[in-house]
């Protein structure tokens, strides 16, 4: 086990830098930030004594390597738009999409496994067979074009939802929350549904098809001649055992919970870290995208490994591979 979780914590260092290197390759082609910061008025002096202040005139290898050094302790320098540590910046950010991650999420993978494990056990039922059609729209539709409609339908038309925003929010600490606040909570509706509903119906298909396989398991036949009631055949025998496939994509959904927050925040104009790199992207803020890319790198190769660790433990047979080799 100890073996096991080192080398995936050694692969997932590498993957990071890999990662880290070719997005920080990638900002040289985004455009020189040295124009949006100067106005027209700009003589060659003012451009080199900037370049040389943001540390831009250096080599490719030493900006990444300053860039890597600070980013392992927190620093990720200083904002070329706002002037301010860019730390500060993503702290006051975060909660907003943390707090519309973690609704999203829950959404995703309660009604997704729910809803799953219905329509398998209702297969022939009508209830099914329309939620199963219904779903195609999650799993068709793109992310924008889902809150679009939703704006039309539950703010234009119907006035009873915000548009855009995050609403009311209070101040615990240094956390800024939506949650105790009755337009804060307005305001996350249509948000989270948007960013959970093809995560929701991706896990609720997944669910419904490993359900059904499990079900046609020469085990679970064998259960029903033993007169096991259906209730402990579905939920302590099948769903069991439904579910360890089932992590694995649970866990990478959440991770892209987090990376398609882009375009909900942008199109729900919602204050997060999402909506901060869209603008990022406009001026040319390079620390700011480097930080946010690194930070979701962060997240994606953190839940796979715990995935992969949680796949160890319920699957027995890993177990008895790694003792093989």
């Amino acid at each position: 086990m100890f073996a096991y979780i080192v080398r995936r914590m050694f692969q997932s260092v590498i993957v990071l830098l890999v990662v880290g290197l070719v997005a920080f390759s990638m900002f040289r082609f985004v455009g020189d930030p040295i124009d949006n910061m100067l106005g027209q008025e700009r003589t060659q002096a003012d451009i080199d004594r900037l370049r040389t202040e943001l540390g831009l005139d250096q080599p490719f290898v030493v900006q990444y390597a300053k860039f890597l050094q600070g980013a392992v302790k927190g620093n990720f320098g200083v904002s070329y738009r706002q002037g301010r540590p860019v730390s500060t910046i993503l702290i006051e950010r975060a909660p907003a999409t943390l707090e519309l991650a973690f609704v999203s999420g829950f959404l995703a993978i309660t009604m997704g496994i729910a809803l799953g494990v219905f329509t398998a056990i209702r297969r022939q039922g009508i209830a099914a067979n329309v939620i199963m059609t219904v779903s195609l729209i999650g799993v068709s539709l793109p992310t924008f074009l889902i809150g679009i409609l939703l704006i039309y339908v539950f703010s234009v038309e119907l006035d009873l939802l915000p548009s855009f925003g995050r609403g009311e929010t209070v101040m615990i600490g240094n956390w800024s929350t939506g949650f105790l606040t009755a337009s804060g909570l307005k305001a996350l509706i249509l948000p989270a549904i948007t960013l959970g509903l093809y995560q929701m119906t991706l896990i609720m298909r997944l669910v419904r098809s490993e359900m059904l396989e499990v079900l046609r398991a020469d085990y679970v036949r064998f259960a029903r001649a033993r007169g096991l009631s259906d209730r402990v055949i579905n939920f302590r025998h099948a769903l069991k055992n439904t579910l360890v496939p089932v992590i694995t994509i649970t866990g990478l959904q959440l991770g892209s919970i987090i990376a398609f927050a882009i375009i909900t925040e942008t199109v729900f104009q919602w204050p997060g870290v999402g909506l901060l790199f869209i603008n990022a992207i406009q001026f040319v803020d390079i620390p700011v995208m480097a930080a946010y890319l690194m930070l979701i790198s962060v997240m994606f190769v953190t839940i796979n490994l715990i995935v992969d660790l949680l796949y160890y433990a319920i699957d027995p047979r890993l177990r008895v591979d790694a003792r093989a080799t």
